[in-house]
């Protein structure tokens, strides 16, 4: 900004705060005073509330009312339960619990099959990025790495981990 028009912006932020303080210093001094609303008797807001159907408790009472419905709630819920056999406790016991898991992986342009290894490290479908680094490398088929999504499981063997990601 030039001079003059800085000049010219605090000028008027002098004339308006002049005519602020004019009109706070001349203006009118009557104020009406503000009437404080009495706050109502308990017993009042008790019988209004009554009186518009609602239900009042002392502390108390509200606890004892709390603790019936949790009671009742629980001994609804252990008269509903049915026992379990130790048939089926035995049976899931021996049965051996295989998890799949299933990674998604995103090749973008300019990752290497070391990126690509680092990753299938990472979601734990092999156990060390250098062998599969020297693979792609035997295979030869390090430049021929695909830009895309691809579905990897962990079913899935290292040659089709190869074959699925490179052409």
């Amino acid at each position: 900004m030039k001079a003059n028009s800085m000049q010219s912006f605090a000028g008027g932020l002098l004339v308006a705060a002049a005519v602020c303080g004019g009109v706070y210093y001349f203006g009118e001094k009557d104020v009406a005073p503000i009437q404080a609303k009495e706050k109502p008797a308990t017993e009042e807001m008790i019988t209004d509330l009554l009186a518009e159907n609602y239900h009042v408790y002392a502390e108390e009472e509200w606890q004892d009312i709390l603790e019936s419905v949790a009671q009742e709630a629980y001994d609804d819920a252990v008269a509903n339960m049915e026992p379990v056999e130790s048939e089926q406790q035995e049976q899931q016991t021996e049965e051996n619990i295989v998890y799949h898991t299933k990674l998604i992986l995103t090749v973008s342009t300019g990752m290497t099959s070391i990126d690509v290894g680092n990753a299938l490290v990472k979601a734990d479908m092999i156990e060390n990025s250098m062998s599969f680094f020297n693979e792609v490398e035997r295979r030869g088929v390090a430049n021929s790495l695909r830009p895309g999504t691809f579905e990897i499981t962990s079913e899935m063997t290292l040659d089709q981990i190869i074959t699925t990601i490179f052409k």
